[in-house]
């Protein structure tokens, strides 16, 4: 029954969504205002150029990997609908892995549905996947990456990652949580990795400092060699690498610099003058006239660093909850950040709820009325400079400052009431004694 009722609520999903599909079609033709995002044209176009056999880099503005563009060439001789209808497929794959991975941790079934509800229906998510944006894509793949790594497929996680990395870059920050939890005491050869269950009760977070003690003993060269470079970790390393560096070298071979530059070093040093909800767009806005270093580009990079090693030698063993946070973070913190990119980690947040404390009391709603407050306080503003031409750029800004604000209370108010939970468990260990662990 409980299978019936999980598969009722992904069919009606999957119905909302075709409606929404069928309902932008009309508003494309009857409204001044699209319903499809301006980036779904940009990748039929692309796509378009690849189909008579051009580059998709011959349209401006395209600046990702050919795989997308050789994904939507349907689009030209099925339906211009064709990648809305994908992307959505990917959005509703998407739940399916949120309750495999959760039934593996032995979650149970109601707080299974709920947390594939708070997904399938978040206006967010059902609207990124029919508006034509290519996330739910890379969403389902870093979901699926996880589920093989909890199953012990290592090999096939390596694969995938170094493919979805070529794709689309940001999965490049989960790459050392990743080598981390491959430790020889989990994964050894011919053994499935153990999992720790769910559990109402709260799981000491003792062993989180375990993870710095190990980065402090990775500088002693005997240890280097016994316990860090590890077959899997090895393994992992190189398969992903060399897919990563065979499907750029691929490209390169078809599209030359024009592909490197688009899809791979313009994120890099990106400076992009437009209002986005970043901190950092005013200062370009401001200095766009002035060519800025590459070293003033690369410095924005900097508090990301440093929040992201925070973030991965604190929480590297609850994986889930370390990807979540440091996507959060990431976000936050980059040089543009768009509505979209918030689906980076709400595809996460549904892996962590049954390990939050934060419920729809006065805290959970504080967080929520805050992040929405704080977002269409930034909208006013954004309409205003966009729709009726006022000179409101320091006023976004401000703004912009109230989102990271927002963005950092959410982070600290998820990680203060997280049940700190590691996934794995050492081979030939209990739950209970997991923890003491070192």
């Amino acid at each position: 029954m409980a299978f019936t009722r999980l598969s009722s609520i992904i069919l009606v999903s999957a119905i909302f969504r075709l409606i929404l599909i069928l309902y932008g079609e009309w508003q494309d033709t009857h409204m001044e205002v699209r319903y499809t995002d301006v980036d779904y044209l940009v990748f039929s176009d692309a796509a378009s150029l690849m189909a008579s056999g051009k580059s998709p880099f011959q349209r401006s503005t395209y600046r990702y990997s050919p795989l997308l563009a050789f994904l939507l060439m349907p689009n030209t001789f099925i339906h211009r609908s064709w990648g809305k209808f994908l992307f959505s497929a990917s959005d509703l794959l998407v739940s399916f892995f949120i309750n495999a991975i959760l039934k593996l941790r032995g979650v149970p079934e109601n707080l299974c549905v709920f947390s594939v509800i708070c997904w399938l229906f978040n206006p967010f998510t059902f609207t990124i996947g029919t508006r034509g944006n290519c996330e739910p894509i890379v969403c389902a793949t870093v979901l699926w990456i996880l589920l093989c790594l909890m199953n012990g497929r290592v090999l096939q996680a390596a694969f995938w990652y170094g493919l979805i990395v070529h794709f689309r870059i940001y999965p490049v920050i989960y790459s050392l949580p990743i080598l981390l939890i491959l430790d020889p005491q989990v994964f050894q050869s011919g053994c499935r990795p153990a999992l720790q269950k769910w559990s109402r009760t709260e799981q000491q977070s003792s062993s989180q400092g375990c993870w710095i003690t190990r980065i402090a003993r990775m500088f002693h060269p005997r240890f280097l060699m016994r316990c860090v470079l590890t077959r899997e970790r090895i393994l992992f390393g190189l398969i992903s690498g060399a897919v990563f560096l065979f499907c750029t070298a691929l490209f390169f071979c078809l599209y030359g610099w024009d592909f490197l530059h688009e899809a791979l070093l313009y994120h890099l040093t990106r400076t992009d003058p437009r209002h986005n909800f970043s901190v950092y767009f005013y200062h370009i806005y401001l200095q766009y006239e002035r060519k800025l270093l590459v070293v003033e580009k690369l410095i924005s990079f900097l508090p990301q660093f440093i929040v992201q090693l925070v973030l991965i030698l604190s929480f590297a063993q609850d994986l889930p909850f370390c990807f979540f946070v440091q996507t959060v973070a990431f976000v936050a913190f980059n040089k543009v950040v768009t509505a979209q990119y918030f689906v980076w980690f709400f595809c996460l947040l549904p892996l962590v709820l049954p390990w939050s404390n934060l419920k729809l009391n006065w805290k959970g709603l504080l967080c929520i009325i805050f992040w929405v407050g704080a977002q269409l306080h930034w909208l006013m503003w954004g309409y205003l400079l966009e729709f009726k031409g006022k000179n409101v750029f320091l006023q976004l800004w401000m703004a912009s400052i109230l989102f990271l604000a927002a963005n950092t209370y959410l982070l600290i108010s998820v990680i203060r009431n997280h049940r700190y939970s590691p996934v794995f468990t050492c081979l030939g260990t209990t739950n209970d004694d997991s923890r003491k662990l070192k």
